[in-house]
């Protein structure tokens, strides 16, 4: 039987998890990328290689916020697992932090590099092997679709009570356990 303070906990993990998991996860992404990158008005007026180092270059604190929030149902999940220890779990735990350093890694690149090439306007300046940045996505999706299954199927089974309705029951003096 779990105690009410850890199915206290175990509420508490998946207030924060859900909605972190819907906005950040599925909204986050669209609205980081446009912050994140260098916008197109200020791409034509780059003319030198310094200026668009230093404009990709200004877009790494938005990547790295950008990571400390996605990360936040992956840290739910890692309490959740210190809470109700499952061996099982605990491997797919593992997964979804290896699976999410990759997408990050891939995220980062892609945003990064769409900064530096800024849709063909620093192609002079620098490899193309950036220009490969703009297929990152479609290796991000690949990435993505198996983490977000899995975090989410790992989020309904802890946030769900596992407590045995059979030990609710009243007892002769009334009282319930």
């Amino acid at each position: 039987m779990l105690n009410h303070g850890k199915l206290a906990t175990r509420a508490l993990l998946a207030v924060v998890f859900w909605p972190s998991l819907f906005f950040f996860w599925f909204l986050g992404p669209f609205v980081f990328f446009l912050l994140s990158t260098t916008s197109s008005e200020v791409c034509p007026l780059l003319e030198r290689r310094e200026q668009f180092l230093a404009s990709a270059n200004g877009t790494l604190p938005m990547l790295v916020l950008q990571n400390l929030i996605y990360a936040v149902p992956i840290v739910c999940l890692v309490l959740w697992s210190r809470l109700l220890p499952e061996p099982a779990r605990a491997r797919q735990i593992v997964i979804c932090i290896k699976l999410f350093a990759i997408a990050a890694i891939l995220g980062a690149l892609w945003e990064y590099g769409s900064s530096l090439v800024c849709d063909g306007y620093g192609q002079p300046f620098f490899s193309p092997v950036w220009q490969i940045t703009s297929y990152l996505p479609i290796a991000n999706i690949v990435v993505n679709i198996p983490l977000y299954v899995l975090v989410f199927s790992l989020g309904r089974a802890f946030s769900t009570r596992e407590d045995d309705p059979t030990e609710d029951t009243a007892r002769p003096d009334g009282t319930v356990s």
